[in-house]
């Protein structure tokens, strides 16, 4: 038998029909005495009041993003479901950094207008470019909201890593761009000018992407998204590109021109580690990889359970930033079905409060032999035995 949670709608029961968050992490050591299902409201002792106000407007946007933890269940008016809130709040994070970008673009814009300065015009369209790229992102977390189809049985999460497919191959075409143009500089060297509006330029730039990289990078984590972070990291690089350009400047400045292509070959050599990075974080995801660490914490929470004679098997895979696990446990086989089901459910209900970011739960539960094929004849030439190594 087995027991399973299935995510038909942005919003889950969990089997079990109460409403809390999972956002806490504590053990169940013994497991608490209330029996499952139970259909009565409660916070699992957590009741602490959230009598305090985030604000509102772009503010309380702010403060949303920056209260992940510990708090969620009022956070901004959301759901109580902490699969909707991390999902809003990376469409925030997202709506949060093309406002800041876009803030950027036009404060560059101005000092193109007053300077002049052809160079920095095209830097600015360059950078407004690179901004847009974050337009993939958006639409992944607004995807993401929609409910599971027959066609789409596992939901849109899956859109989130896709997006940062092009995430990398524009941080990648950003290294490029600046070899290209660092290359360029070496043999036709042509002098900056307008050096004090470009240093201007050059700081806006640099200080506004690094703002949104902190942004994402920050809030990617905490909600699991390598998507997100990655979108960071390339916030990230432009605004590494924009420190090459002060850099130049002030290189120009002091009588050594040279310094320009010099300090944008190191910046791409930078750019190249990022690129490295992130193209690294999204195989992982692409290819259902996870820190074996989030293993052995599944492992510690069955271990607890004296029924289970044996764990068989425990699969983990992120889908966008949501976590998904496959569980294969043996009890004693004249164990009867009811009591066999309820150790399922006390195993999943444990695991939803042991991973925030935890969506779905599949326990299979398996009668206990010494032969572990005894009760798996029928089936087992077609199994092909895939439980990762320890």
């Amino acid at each position: 038998m087995s027991t399973h949670h299935s995510p038909a709608s942005p919003k889950h029961d969990h089997t079990h029909d109460h409403d809390h968050d999972h956002d806490h992490d504590h053990d169940h050591d013994p497991p608490h005495p209330h029996d499952h299902p139970h259909p009565h409201d409660h916070g699992h002792g957590h009741d602490h009041d959230h009598d305090h106000d985030h604000g509102s407007g772009v503010w309380g946007w702010i403060n949303a993003i920056f209260h992940l933890h510990g708090h969620s269940h009022q956070t901004a008016a959301l759901a109580n479901d902490q699969i909707f809130l991390h999902n809003e709040i990376g469409i925030r994070t997202v709506w949060l950094a093309l406002a800041a970008l876009a803030t950027t673009s036009l404060l560059q814009i101005g000092i193109v207008y007053l300077s002049g300065s052809v160079a920095l015009l095209a830097d600015t369209i360059h950078n407004i470019g690179d901004g847009l790229n974050s337009i993939p992102l958006l639409i992944a977390f607004y995807l993401a909201r929609r409910a599971a189809t027959r066609r789409y049985s596992y939901g849109y999460s899956r859109a989130e890593d896709v997006a940062g497919i092009f995430i990398v191959l524009s941080i990648a075409f950003s290294a490029g761009v600046i070899f290209w143009e660092s290359f360029q500089k070496l043999l036709h060297p042509t002098p900056l000018t307008n050096l004090g509006w470009v240093a201007v330029a050059a700081i806006v730039g640099f200080l506004g992407n690094e703002a949104v990289a902190l942004l994402q990078i920050r809030t990617g984590r905490a909600i699991g998204s390598a998507a997100l972070v990655a979108d960071g990291m390339h916030a990230r690089t432009d605004g590494l590109t924009s420190l090459a350009v002060l850099l130049a400047a002030a290189g120009t400045w002091l009588g050594f021109p040279i310094v320009d292509p010099i300090i944008g070959l190191l910046i791409g050599v930078t750019i190249l580690f990022i690129t490295r990075d992130a193209t690294v974080t999204m195989w992982y995801r692409l290819m259902d990889a996870i820190d074996p660490g989030l293993l052995d914490k599944a492992e510690a929470v069955v271990a607890r359970h004296a029924e289970v004679k044996q764990v068989r098997r425990i699969r983990m895979r992120w889908v966008g930033h949501r976590l998904h696990a496959d569980l294969l446990v043996a009890v004693d086989a004249q164990m009867p079905t009811a009591a066999s089901h309820q150790v399922a459910e006390e195993i999943r209900h444990e695991l939803y409060h042991a991973f925030p970011h935890l969506e779905d739960v599949v326990v299979h539960v398996d009668p206990w032999s010494p032969q572990r094929d005894l009760y798996h004849q029928l089936t087992e030439h077609h199994e092909l035995r895939s439980q990762p190594a320890h």
